[in-house]
């Protein structure tokens, strides 16, 4: 599928009349190309999205031997993007339809490797600043062609490895919000705006979000929305948060239904706010709870 982009554009045409979300998501699953494009192995599973055999750098000398340039002319990304293109063409003017990626701090964890890279925050600080500055210049270019064609509208970023529960709120103001907030301007100077979902318990960090320049953040289940919104509903638009595993997996479609329902109410009239899951959804996540999900969204306050 993913060297056919006939065939991957018209599957996700398929499931998006059928659950009928607001945002599409073209590219997801695929976040991890750009470090294949580097030279990294990748491994297709069964079910979720391709991983990474190997990392491809370990010292910053090995970041500068890097060539940006192999994003251009990666066969899976140029597949990603034409599907991409297609999707718009078909649905855009129903629906946003955004393209996916890791954030820079992610994949450039990706490329170290997730140990070696939060280690390097106290022991090679010089590998953590190359590797990132490296890495946003790549996602910019991988982006770029989208952007320059007047096709993108969306860019979701996802960066769990920038997480409360990895890095603290001092690491990430120091590394990881520099780097976002430069990919962000970048977009926005573009007219290109910006999504950014961080995995894990962020609460202590809520107030710099605003910092990272995206145009609305999604928040892990494991946020309280009701201090989220306190913190930032003047500020940015929130997005988030009901538990993908305990609630929209293993929950019954009333539970569905009902966790969906108290989450709005508590959002409601304190700021702007885009109902959503509180990070990806199982791939065993049944349909019918997806579509409860989403018709209670689309049903609030009728």
């Amino acid at each position: 599928m993913l060297s056919n982009p006939e065939g991957l554009a018209g599957m996700i045409e398929d499931m998006a009349e059928l659950v009928d979300s607001d945002i599409v998501y073209a590219g997801s699953g695929f976040p991890n190309l750009p470090a294949a494009a580097l030279g990294a192995r990748i491994k297709f599973q069964d079910n979720g999205a391709i991983d990474l055999e190997d990392t491809i750098a370990g010292t910053a000398d090995e970041i500068h031997g890097l060539d940006i340039s192999l994003v251009d002319s990666n066969a899976h990304i140029s597949s990603v993007r034409e599907s991409y293109k297609r999707v718009n063409n078909a649905i855009g003017d129903d629906y946003m339809v955004s393209y996916t990626g890791w954030g820079p701090f992610t994949l450039a964890a990706r490329i170290v490797g997730e140990e070696r890279f939060v280690k390097a925050i106290y022991k090679d600080k010089e590998l953590v600043e190359v590797a990132l500055e490296f890495i946003t210049d790549l996602l910019i270019r991988m982006f770029e062609p989208l952007v320059k064609n007047h096709h993108l509208e969306l860019i979701t970023l996802g960066d769990p490895t920038a997480s409360g529960d990895l890095i603290s709120k001092k690491q990430f103001e120091k590394f990881a919000l520099p780097s976002l907030n430069r990919f962000t301007n970048w977009a926005r100077q573009t007219g290109v705006k910006t999504l950014l979902h961080i995995c894990g318990d962020t609460t202590d960090r809520l107030k710099l979000f605003p910092k990272t320049g995206a145009d609305c953040i999604s928040l892990d289940s494991k946020v309280d929305m009701a201090i989220a919104m306190e913190e930032l509903g003047g500020e940015v638009c929130v997005a988030g948060n009901i538990d993908p595993v305990k609630i929209l997996m293993n929950g019954s479609p009333n539970q569905v239904e009902d966790a969906t329902s108290s989450l709005l109410e508590k959002v409601s009239g304190k700021g702007a706010f885009i109902l959503m899951p509180g990070c990806d959804l199982p791939p065993a996540t049944p349909l019918e709870n997806i579509l409860r999900f989403i018709q209670t969204g689309k049903n609030f306050g009728n």
